[in-house]
């Protein structure tokens, strides 16, 4: 029989010998952090919700932003339709802010978190593939942009990028990534205001430079209209929508923060921190579209940038990668221990950056599996629109309320162990939005509904209401509110 949403107020359950537990201190960033996904005690909270914008700032001035904002104007956009596409699509990072709400209420982890979703069993098979795997491919994907800015750079300095020294570069990349990730969240929260204000500043160069050869009048030579001018919007706005739907994982880098924390300040930081860095570098992107093709952009901006500034913009390529990607592995090593495995959390993160280390240089220096990946990944958003719209609803019908050291219990005397370790509103709503979601998919594959309606995308938008609908419907249903 399923249990109730337990209300309780967080200590009321003893915890169960949570991993990677160290006697309270104070964060310190030189200092590798010791917690993990156990249960973050009152006495060692601290920060402010400002403090989480420069964290979603820094992983949001990047080079993928840049890439998607071009794509839009590649896809058949007129710039100002690709302005809108951009708008839209990052108002998802809302959802982000919201889920972060859940890291101080908890003191947990997201990964631990979506136990109350899923059940402690199913939530390891959802950490495996939602969680660890789709981090790993992703950590491939960015340190392959970073290691081909890198390898540019490079060969401006006269130094061939023969096979050594690419392999040479990954790792060296990876390392300064995965040295962040592995010192863990103080060094996030020292690092990232700097690197904003680093990343901020060549961006600004890049904007002036982009801006002065925009054409803000411009429109493609043959204008979209009626079906296929909406299945543009709508898989543009998934495109950008993708990004934010990525951080299912916010609660991670808020989870420190004093109990009594403003919600409002919460969601608020965490969103504008991604929302405005993310709206401005895809709109450049879109900008430069309009005077190069951007469909190969590290060659296409190097037309409009000065050639003294080049080498620098370059090189703030591979900080925005580190920067994302630091985060990236940080959730991936949390991720890796919520399956299951009892080890370390500097350990997690060291393992799965071997992993993706392994993926860059397999994919970039011996065969086309990045690409491989990179396609596969597009059918992500059939799975984590779903999970995102999960968690949010999972939070407000909760009311913001979680015990964080019941969440930590493991056993099969959890509350949230639910029917056989499994919770059945959360697997089912997740099952039926995920199908729903394939159905309306128009990616590597046109489903049934996408095909009916002449390509049109609907997977993000219905993926995500059946799946709440149906949670919320279960959840009443199976898990009353006490």
């Amino acid at each position: 029989m399923a249990s109730p949403i337990p209300d309780s107020p967080p200590g009321s359950h003893p915890a169960p010998g949570a991993l990677g537990q160290a006697a309270p201190h104070p964060e310190r960033a030189t200092r590798i952090e010791a917690h993990g996904i156990d249960h973050i005690p009152d006495s060692e909270r601290h920060g402010r919700p400002r403090d989480l914008f420069a964290v979603w700032a820094a992983a949001n001035v990047n080079y993928l932003s840049l890439v998607i904002g071009g794509a839009l104007v590649l896809m058949g956009l007129s710039l100002w339709q690709s302005v809108a596409v951009i708008v839209v699509g990052n108002l998802f990072w809302l959802l982000t802010g919201l889920l972060a709400t859940s890291g101080p209420a908890a003191g947990a982890p997201s990964e631990v978190i979506t136990r109350a979703m899923y059940g402690v069993i199913g939530n390891r098979a959802m950490n495996a593939v939602g969680g660890w795997l789709v981090s790993v491919c992703y950590f491939a994907l960015n340190l392959a942009a970073a290691a081909a800015a890198a390898f540019a750079l490079a060969e401006r300095a006269g130094i061939p990028a023969n096979t050594g020294i690419k392999a040479a570069v990954i790792v060296a990349i990876a390392a300064l990534t995965l040295a962040i990730s592995v010192y863990g969240h103080a060094m996030i929260m020292k690092l990232y205001l700097p690197m904003t204000l680093v990343l901020a500043a060549a961006f600004t160069v890049v904007g002036f430079c982009v801006v002065g050869h925009t054409d803000f009048s411009y429109r493609p030579a043959a204008s979209l209209t009626g079906a296929g001018l909406w299945a543009a919007l709508l898989a543009g706005t998934t495109l950008i929508a993708s990004g934010p739907l990525s951080y299912t994982t916010s609660a991670d880098f808020s989870r420190y923060l004093p109990r009594a924390s403003s919600r409002k300040a919460i969601i608020g930081w965490t969103a504008l921190g991604a929302f405005l860095p993310s709206v401005a570098v895809c709109s450049l992107g879109a900008f430069a579209a309009t005077a190069v093709d951007m469909s190969d952009p590290q060659a296409a901006l190097q037309k409009i940038l000065p050639g003294w500034f080049y080498p620098v913009f370059l090189l703030a390529l591979i900080l925005g990668t580190v920067s994302v990607n630091a985060l990236t592995a940080y959730s991936a090593g949390l991720a890796l221990q919520a399956v299951g495995l009892r080890i370390r959390r500097s350990v997690s993160v060291l393992f799965d950056g071997a992993v993706a280390v392994a993926l860059t240089l397999y994919g970039l220096l011996v065969s086309n599996l990045l690409d491989t990946v990179s396609n596969s990944l597009q059918l992500v958003v059939v799975l984590i629109g779903p999970v995102m719209a999960i968690y949010a609803t999972d939070i407000l019908l909760r009311r913001f309320r979680y015990d964080g050291r019941a969440l930590a219990d493991e056993t099969s005397s959890s509350p949230f162990w639910y029917t056989g370790g499994v919770s059945p509103a959360g697997a089912l709503a997740l099952a039926a939005g995920v199908g729903a979601a394939a159905l309306c998919v128009n990616t590597l594959y046109t489903g049934p509904v996408a095909s009916a309606l002449g390509g049109i995308d609907l997977s993000l938008p219905v993926g995500m209401v059946v799946a709440a609908a149906l949670y919320a419907a279960l959840t009443r249903a199976l898990t009353p509110v006490e």
